[in-house]
């Protein structure tokens, strides 16, 4: 027989599914807080439909992104405006990047599928000096801070879901259609690894199953 919390948890997975939101696109206007008000340049690694670069786009005299999903940039692509200062091109993050130096980098639930430290450097040597990376990621849960944050969230992503549909079934966001894996590394490992790289970036958890990572290069 089916127990009340796994009845209660399908209920949500049913009305989650009914009623879809992008918990990327929910960081965007903070990540755009971190930023300057105007900039030169700005790479968005893992760019996707392409939303957070014509953000940027607003910001900026020129923005790149890259997506590994040639499916993906195509959407992207579609979806620019041709007077809209962004290029879109499909490329493999760490090996990818144009030989260029940005004012701004972002990564948006894109480097869990990445080589962590590997990535940190890479975008570390594509970071112009005064330049700000900004990362949106994903952590596996371990401690009990982890868990009572994700506990947190459950009701919250219903609500908040509830909220942004205005009580409509809706469809699943563009930009949340590329196939998705699961984080593997802890907050703490990540913590540790970023400060090898990164010495005084800022790292926080945030609700809905993500953390994020500012990094000022001085």
């Amino acid at each position: 027989m089916t127990t009340l919390p796994h009845r209660v948890l399908r209920a949500l997975d049913q009305f989650n599914a009914a009623h879809p939101w992008d918990h990327n696109a929910h960081y965007h206007p903070w990540i755009l807080r971190q930023l300057p008000r105007r900039f030169d340049s700005a790479l968005d690694v893992g760019s996707g439909s392409g939303d957070l670069a014509r953000l940027l786009a607003t910001h900026a005299s020129t923005v790149h992104g890259i997506d590994s999903d040639p499916k993906i940039i195509a959407r992207a692509q579609d979806l620019t405006p041709s007077a809209t200062p962004v290029t879109f091109t499909t490329a493999d993050a760490l090996t990818g990047i144009p030989a260029d130096s940005y004012d701004v980098i972002t990564c948006v639930a894109t480097i869990h599928h990445l080589p962590f430290t590997d990535s940190l450097t890479v975008f570390r040597q594509h970071l112009a000096p005064g330049g700000t990376l900004v990362i949106l990621g994903l952590t596996r849960p371990t401690t009990p801070g982890d868990h009572l944050l994700g506990a947190a969230a459950i009701p919250l992503n219903a609500a908040t879901g509830w909220l942004k549909n205005r009580g409509r079934t809706a469809p699943r966001p563009v930009s949340m259609t590329a196939p998705t894996r699961p984080a593997d590394m802890s907050f703490p490992d990540i913590v540790r690894e970023t400060r090898s790289v990164l010495p005084g970036a800022r790292l926080r958890r945030r609700l809905f199953w993500r953390y994020t990572l500012v990094w000022h290069h001085r």
